[in-house]
């Protein structure tokens, strides 16, 4: 990414033909998990990417799904490790907000993911729970995004937004 010029960054909804290319900078996938690579092809098949890219290409993605309670929630936001710490996931979490349909917006990261959490904290999402039991000595840690905060809020007192 150039950081002397961010706005050649673009974020657009992945289509079925960019599987492979996200593939390659999931690093779990690009390890060759043939899971993973399997649920980024549905992830893109059903419409549910926002994708991060510039001229070199992609460069991150979150996955926004309504599973959780009729509420979104990003099932999963990953950077390109050469794109780290520079602003991609923050324009992802803005951007995936903005295309959020439901009232709230949550997602979650393990306690041991220190990045995704100052992340989280940096754009002002709350932690709001902890759950045990998914991977073993590891909880993960649920967070609601700001705006829809403020949504619900402005919704419960009967007002409209625009």
């Amino acid at each position: 990414m150039d950081l002397e010029n961010p706005d050649r960054l673009v974020l657009r909804h992945a289509d079925a033909s960019d599987w492979p290319g996200l593939v390659g900078i999931d690093s779990i996938a690009a390890s060759g998990d043939d899971a993973r690579r399997a649920i980024i092809r549905r992830w893109c098949e059903q419409g549910s990417v926002l994708l991060a890219e510039d001229a070199s290409g992609p460069l991150g993605y979150s996955v926004l799904e309504y599973t959780f309670f009729e509420q979104g929630f990003i099932t999963m936001l990953m950077v390109a490790p050469t794109a780290r710490r520079q602003g991609v996931g923050a324009h992802l979490l803005k951007a995936t907000e903005a295309a959020c349909a439901s009232p709230k917006l949550f997602t979650s990261t393990n306690v041991s993911n220190h990045p995704m959490q100052l992340l989280l904290q940096s754009v002002g999402w709350s932690p709001v729970g902890l759950l045990h039991g998914l991977d073993e000595g590891d909880p993960e840690l649920f967070y609601l995004c700001p705006g829809a905060q403020l949504r619900g809020l402005v919704e419960a007192e009967g007002q409209t937004t625009s």
